[in-house]
């Protein structure tokens, strides 16, 4: 279940035909596709000499020209073509949708070709960005013009609902699944969702009509209300770093902020498929990125020691001198790109104080816990920026709602007299009031049953390899169960039940959606599982052959961009939403700006509260990874800046 081969197949086909020089016409939303699963030299060789957007209006006449239109369904870019082609541009047109047309749209078409210009018209279900070959997005970041929630976080907006149902129906028909379909039963979005896909299958027979399988795919839908943890954490590894940090947009790494940065290097793409070093290494740990860079750094150094002119002694030194430059110049490039980025995210952890922050983060995440004292440590330190203060608070909260109300209200407090502003700290509410304890349907922290803190004795057993990666997402506990046929119907319904004891059976291909965005730390879960399914499921798969797991979501989020969707989608909600939630205590801050303005508490005793003393060795791990990570990386620098890499 490779998703970016599946949507390469497609971009090759639609571009193999007319064998003859072409343009291609994208929208807003297969620019980013086609981008993501397809190279400019590709193209070429398939003689696309110009690609353009079908909304320029500034497009010369070629009529010489062929076209091909890649484009989705919806009523901007139909009406954009319909422009096109009253006022036809190019001499012939090959029209490719990346989903379901309907047949209005198709007899629209038809009506505004009156040069019968138009040659074909095809469906190829390519109506997501494929970012790894086993994560796929629906870019759907949500904001106040583009919203995934209606009037409350349990109802749809109607239009994100639809992109949705597209988008996963698009999966679906493009890795040819039809599957039966599952959800977390607190998530009444999921259910939506779930019924809407199943209902679309029904109603597309024959597009669905593939060769059955002994066990069905499956299609899991889960809620990110249900792990509110998650995308708050600071990451550690390649590419969840660098999400965080700088933010990965399709592919496209912007470092036009970073000081001294060449101009070259000022937008860099970050993609597995064209990149050999970030498919190497995009799951590494920081620690460990370090130790690989100063390798690729001396893999370099050796080939150009080899390329310099002492070594050209012969006709035969020649003729291998211009065969193997190109290969020369970009993996200097490379090696140039990769440096640019590690070193910035060091400075950026060394700036923001990261270290420090993440292992209170890790703590709090985690069975271990964190004391009430190192949170307000981190909150008091003027060299925290208020962002980060902002997540260990939200963090804390969503930890200790239940048995620490008081220094919950008292970090609140704490944290608007140290750099947050009322409308970032009422956040904290919003987070509680809509993914708090009593609207998740799992135990994120095993702090209840006693089962769970025996399953969290055994893994705390097993040791953690490093104390920045302790944390591992909920939904790696929800595959975990699946496989061990131990995910219950009661909690993970059936859309249609296909039997008795369906629930324990376990499915070679699973499909996982999550409503509200998935994260790129369970993508790397995700990635794990399909590697080694014996160890990333504890022993829940005997069998590991076979077994595929396919990971999207409405988007991918960092902390930055899970805030934010938070922040526009209480817009929308009842005022109520910024309320503090009813248990907390008494010296809680009012927050809800709407309800009456700025009545905030900036003092009162911490109150009594259940403290956690840290673990020693944990602190001593920490400085130890600390501190060979940042000697690493600076002998890494120092290294590149004396071979001057160009």
């Amino acid at each position: 279940m490779d998703v970016i081969k599946a949507v390469e197949t497609y971009v090759t086909k639609l571009v193999s035909t007319p064998t003859a020089m072409k343009v291609l016409l994208l929208d807003t939303h297969t620019t980013p596709i086609v981008s993501l699963s397809s190279t400019q030299s590709t193209l070429l060789s398939h003689q696309v000499y110009l690609t353009d957007r079908i909304d320029n209006k500034k497009r010369d006449r070629m009529p010489h020209m062929k076209c091909v239109c890649f484009l989705q369904n919806n009523e901007d870019s139909l009406e954009a073509l319909e422009e096109e082609l009253r006022e036809p541009k190019y001499g012939e047109y090959y029209l490719y949708f990346s989903n379901i047309l309907s047949k209005t749209a198709i007899e629209r078409l038809a009506e505004v070709d009156e040069y019968e210009v138009v040659k074909e018209i095809q469906e190829y279900f390519a109506d997501y960005a494929p970012i790894l070959p086993s994560l796929f997005s629906l870019n759907h970041s949500p904001t106040n013009a583009r919203p995934l929630y209606s009037s409350t976080p349990n109802i749809w907006d109607p239009k994100a609902l639809e992109l949705a149902v597209q988008g996963i129906t698009a999966v679906l028909l493009s890795l040819k699944k039809k599957p039966i379909i599952r959800y977390e039963k607190m998530s009444s979005m999921a259910k939506k969702l779930g019924t809407e896909v199943q209902h679309r299958i029904h109603s597309e027979v024959a597009l669905f009509d593939f060769r059955l399988t002994q066990v069905q795919p499956l299609l899991l839908i889960l809620d990110r209300r249900n792990d509110p943890v998650t995308p708050l954490l600071s990451q550690w590894t390649y590419q969840a770093m660098v999400h965080e940090l700088l933010g990965i947009q399709n592919g496209r790494v912007d470092l036009n902020m970073v000081p001294d940065i060449r101009p070259e290097l000022s937008e860099i793409t970050l993609t597995t498929s064209t990149d050999p070093f970030f498919q190497a290494q995009y799951l590494s740990t920081f620690g460990d990125l370090g130790s690989s860079l100063k390798d690729y750094v001396q893999e370099y150094q050796s080939r150009s020691l080899a390329q310099s002119p002492s070594s050209i002694n012969s006709i035969a030194d020649m003729k291998r001198f211009m065969e193997e430059y190109p290969e020369f110049r970009k993996l200097g490039g490379n090696v140039s790109k990769h440096v640019a980025l590690v070193g910035e995210l060091s400075r950026l952890v060394g700036r923001d104080k990261l270290l420090e922050v993440g292992e209170v983060e890790q703590g709090l995440a985690t069975s271990s816990g964190a004391d009430f004292r190192s949170v307000q440590a981190i909150v008091s330190d003027k060299d925290v920026p208020p962002w980060n203060k902002l997540r260990l608070v939200m963090l804390f909260a969503l930890r200790y709602q239940k048995t620490q109300t008081a220094n919950i209200a008292s970090l609140i407090n704490l944290i608007l007299s140290n750099g947050v502003s009322r409308e970032d700290a009422r956040l904290v509410y919003v987070l509680l009031n809509i993914a708090g304890a009593d609207h998740r349907q799992d135990d994120l922290f095993s702090t209840e049953s006693l089962l769970a803190k025996g399953r969290s004795a055994l893994k705390g057993l097993k040791g953690v390899e490093n104390v920045y990666t302790q944390h591992t997402p909920h939904l790696s506990q929800t595959l975990e169960n699946l496989f061990k046929g131990r995910l219950r119907e009661a909690s993970y319904p059936f859309v249609d039940s296909p039997g008795p004891n369906s629930s324990l059976q376990r499915p070679q291909d699973v499909i996982i959606f999550i409503i509200g965005g998935t994260t790129y730390e369970e993508a790397r879960t995700v990635a794990l599982f399909n590697q080694d399914p014996v160890t990333a499921s504890n022993g829940g798969i005997a069998n590991p052959a076979g077994v595929r797991l396919l990971l999207g979501g409405t988007c991918v989020h960092n902390s930055s961009t899970y805030i934010e969707m938070i922040r526009s989608a209480a817009l929308n909600f009842p005022p109520s939403v910024y309320d503090p939630p009813p248990e907390s205590a008494s010296n809680a801050p009012v927050l809800n700006l709407n309800l009456g303005g700025v009545n905030v508490s900036l003092g009162g005793p911490a109150g009594t509260g259940v403290y956690r003393t840290s673990n020693e060795g944990v602190g001593v791990q920490a400085d130890g990874i600390r501190d060979g990570v940042m000697n690493l990386l600076g002998k890494v620098k120092q290294g590149v800046d004396r071979m001057g890499i160009p």
